[in-house]
This record gives C-alpha cells, structure tokens and sequence, in this order.
C-alpha cells in the first residue's frame, strides 16, 4: 500500500506535503502581491475564450492566456497520467 501511495505521489507522502506546501506558500504571495483571486483565472479563461470565439487568433497575444489556456490541458493531462502510472 505505502508503495503505491509513494509510486502515486511520485515522492514519500511526507516529502510531497512539504513541496506542496512550499508551493503553495509561493503560489499564494505571488497572487496576494499582484491581487489575484482564484475566481479571476476562471473569468480569464472564460474572457480568454470568449475573446478568441469573437475575434480570432488575434486574442492570442498575451503570455498570460498561453499559461492559462496551456494549464487547462497540461493539468488534467498530468492528473490522468499519474492515475495510469499509479496502475501499473
């Protein structure tokens, strides 16, 4: 059992609550220093690809779209990956 939950993880459970944790603390600065909110990346994307249905690629020009239209696919990619992993 700890070996798959370690397989899952990728890392000991104890060393993958640290990193997250970590990450987390990063995660959270950065957008309490800029103002984000975890609501305003769903009204991004949600803009993002109204913006691209209304005006074509063109919308396409921010960084900022690319990470969150990138994320959308890469996150639940690495989700269903780790859970075909875990499997094996």
């Amino acid at each position: 059992m700890s070996d798959q939950v370690n397989k899952f993880l990728g890392d000991s459970p104890g060393r993958t609550l640290v990193k997250l944790i970590i990450v987390s603390l990063i995660v959270g600065f950065t957008m309490k220093f800029f103002g984000w909110r975890p609501l305003d990346f769903l009204y991004g994307v949600r803009r993002f690809l109204l913006d691209l249905w209304h005006s074509g690629f063109a919308a396409l020009g921010e960084f900022g779209d690319y990470l969150v239209l990138g994320a959308t696919i890469v996150i639940p990619l690495f989700i269903l990956l780790r859970l075909f992993n875990f499997r094996r």
